[in-house]
């Protein structure tokens, strides 16, 4: 078994082994992964931080040691804050809020042996809940991209799992797959500000998340990241005069 990080700032992971195939997925700076399967041009990998699978390009894998793959797991993440950070190693390089920094100590992270250095604002985790909610608003008006996790382009559960990684609270990657995490909830009025939201189709097949905000309204992404209203009903969306997604199910994580 062979091991990777990301040390770029943004690396797309595809459903297929092509660079015309589906984006699923991104991976961000400072993120590991095993390496399933090597070929000449991709390798199929999964994201130590949630398991999520898929392929990357080879020219965007930098591979680590099994020993470092191992300690990276132990350890608990340094992640950015700013929605746009700097850091240097020979050259300025950007990088985006939920970054992670490896083995970060006295302003530096380190990926095998090469000293990264960054001067802003960082955080472990574990802070208020009231703090997810204040970083969940850093992404308002974000443009939706179908598989990104960015400012720069994000979905539905992207958000939703950045912003709980913010909080230190790692998420599976998508809706479905979050609805099964967490405490279910009755009625909207049982839930606080920074609960998740989760609505489905004509199948019951859940398809979107939400972050609830105070005095019924919710945080999504639906063509970009806005706020609308929620109700039992589900998303109400007050320029349409209608509402848009149906509610399935209301889940308080942390």
């Amino acid at each position: 078994m062979n091991y990777g990080i990301s040390q770029l700032s943004i690396v797309p992971m595809r459903d297929d082994p092509s660079d015309k195939s589906e984006m699923i997925n991104q991976i961000l700076f400072g993120e590991h992964f095993k390496i399933l399967e090597a070929r000449k041009k991709w390798s199929r990998i999964r994201l130590a931080h949630d398991s999520y699978e898929g392929w990357i390009c080879n020219k965007q894998v930098l591979e680590i040691s099994e020993d470092d793959y191992k300690q990276l797991d132990k350890d608990i993440s340094t992640i950015t804050t700013d929605i746009l950070d700097i850091i240097k190693k020979d050259q300025h390089q950007p990088i985006v809020i939920g970054s992670i920094l490896p083995f970060y100590k006295s302003g530096h992270a380190n990926i095998n042996s090469e000293m990264y250095e960054f001067n802003g604002l960082t955080t472990p985790g574990f802070v208020k809940k009231q703090k997810l909610v204040e970083n969940a608003l850093i992404f308002l008006k974000a443009p939706y991209l179908w598989g990104g996790r960015s400012p720069l382009g994000i979905d539905c559960s992207g958000l939703t799992q950045i912003v709980y990684r913010l909080q230190g609270v790692d998420l599976p990657r998508d809706a479905y797959m979050q609805a099964k995490v967490g405490t279910t909830l009755s009625f909207i009025e049982e839930s606080e500000p920074g609960d998740l939201a989760f609505f489905d189709d004509s199948e019951g097949k859940v398809i979107h998340v939400g972050i609830i905000l105070k005095n019924n309204h919710i945080l999504h992404a639906s063509g970009m990241v806005r706020i609308d209203r929620i109700d039992q009903q589900g998303i109400f969306n007050t320029e349409l005069g209608c509402h848009t997604h149906k509610l399935r199910l209301i889940k308080s994580i942390c």
